[in-house]
């Protein structure tokens, strides 16, 4: 028995290619495909649309299909209410509940289309019924009772469009390579952080060590000291480097201004936790006057909001760092409201976990040495995610000097 089912794709579906994905979808599925219209904009600004009819072996293999085209902002021209089913446990979904992408998602409630808040990638969508509300919420925070989106019917996602307008983003997703003009998209990136902050947004920083071993943190700190930085996230590494660097002079035992091994070195990393334990926080430590310079020092006086995430590696940990991964999360998604850029310093876990819980309206900048990091972002579906590849000792300064002058 074939199944089948018309769905529509209307906007700049050719240039953003979201129609030959379309294609893609459905054969890459064993499904087959009639393309029963197609009209194509004259124009840079008219939009295209096309109507498709989808066709496959069965029924499961035709909601596959259909699930992955409404990713990619798929409509079915039937308007059907969303289906709901009750969570029947805490920590739990129903069968067939729908995942999310990271992209604007509504659903028809009640003949109305109303927004789902606070949407990421793989996440449910949990709707109060009696306000008309959608929330997207991760499995860790589903109640037992809560009425969640199943199926495929009733939902609508509006993927990002490729710009009118030719713009650094656009010249910058072409591919991820060492090859980009670094010293161009620099003077842009800067551009692009006063354009944001202008328009009273928020910029997140998401650091790795590598900011302290490099000898960035200082460029980094001016920054932070200039109101560049808003939100910041990190590891407990970043914090215990930066304070041992203040400390010591040294990062993982490397002198700073000479490159070379401290005696006993090793050791030093130990000693600044130590001292943070005796003065209770990073906190007190800058309050007492031992911490008189550094990223922390600079968050913690001008009242930064930051996240420090443990892992199961680390040394102390800091008082500061949360340990427990949903907790850590949770702090990470109340101080991602009202952010408009995230720059992602040379951290490949953190700058991952905090793509999957970004919006895709976010702008993203991911700065590594190492193109796989950028290319596991946007494989992982922070498809938004725009690469620099470059060492972030050299970025860091040139940014600095680009903004501050």
């Amino acid at each position: 028995m074939i199944a089948v089912k018309e769905i529509e794709l209307e906007g700049h579906i050719i240039d953003s290619l979201i129609l030959p994905k379309a294609f893609d979808v459905i054969m890459d599925a064993g499904g087959d495909f009639d393309v029963l219209e197609f009209q194509i904009g004259k124009h840079k600004s008219d939009i295209s649309h096309a109507r498709i009819l989808i066709k496959a072996d069965s029924r499961e293999q035709l909601d596959y299909i259909l699930s992955e085209l409404l990713k990619i902002g798929a409509k079915i021209p039937e308007v059907e209410e969303v289906k709901l089913r009750l969570a029947p446990k805490d920590r739990t979904l129903p069968e067939g509940f729908y995942s999310t992408t990271n992209h604007p998602t509504y659903i028809l409630i009640s003949g109305e289309w109303v927004g789902v808040e606070n949407i990421e990638m793989d996440v449910a969508i949990v709707v109060d019924t009696e306000n008309k509300s959608a929330l997207g919420k991760p499995i860790s925070d589903i109640k037992k009772g809560d009425f969640v989106v199943v199926g495929n019917r009733g939902i609508r996602v509006e993927p990002p469009e490729r710009p009118r307008s030719y713009s650094m983003f656009e010249f910058m997703k072409s591919s991820v390579s060492s090859e980009k003009p670094v010293e161009i998209l620099i003077k842009n990136i800067a551009e692009t952080i006063k354009e944001v902050k202008r328009e009273g947004k928020k910029i997140l920083v998401v650091a790795g060590p590598a900011v302290v071993h490099t000898s960035a943190a200082k460029a980094l700190a001016s920054l932070i000291k200039a109101g560049y930085v808003d939100v910041f996230f990190a590891g407990n590494a970043v914090a215990v480097h930066d304070i041992e660097s203040q400390l010591f002079g040294t990062s993982l035992g490397i002198n700073l201004k000479t490159g070379k091994q401290e005696e006993g070195g090793h050791r030093h990393h130990l000693y600044a936790i130590n001292e943070v334990m005796q003065a209770g926080s990073i906190e007190n430590l800058v309050r007492q006057g031992k911490l008189r310079a550094g990223i922390m020092n600079e968050i913690i006086k001008n009242n930064i909001p930051f996240v420090l995430a443990g892992s199961i590696r680390d040394d102390g940990p800091l008082p500061e760092v949360i340990t427990d991964v949903i907790e850590a999360q949770k702090a990470m998604r109340i101080r991602l409201e009202g952010v408009g850029l995230v720059l992602m310093l040379s951290s490949m876990l953190h700058s991952i976990a905090v793509g999957n819980i970004l919006p895709s309206r976010v702008k993203t900048i991911c700065v590594d040495i190492n193109p796989a990091t950028v290319t596991k972002l946007t494989d992982r579906g922070t498809a938004q995610a725009l690469g620099v590849v470059t060492d972030v000792g050299t970025f860091l300064p040139a940014l600095r000097k680009e903004i501050l002058g």
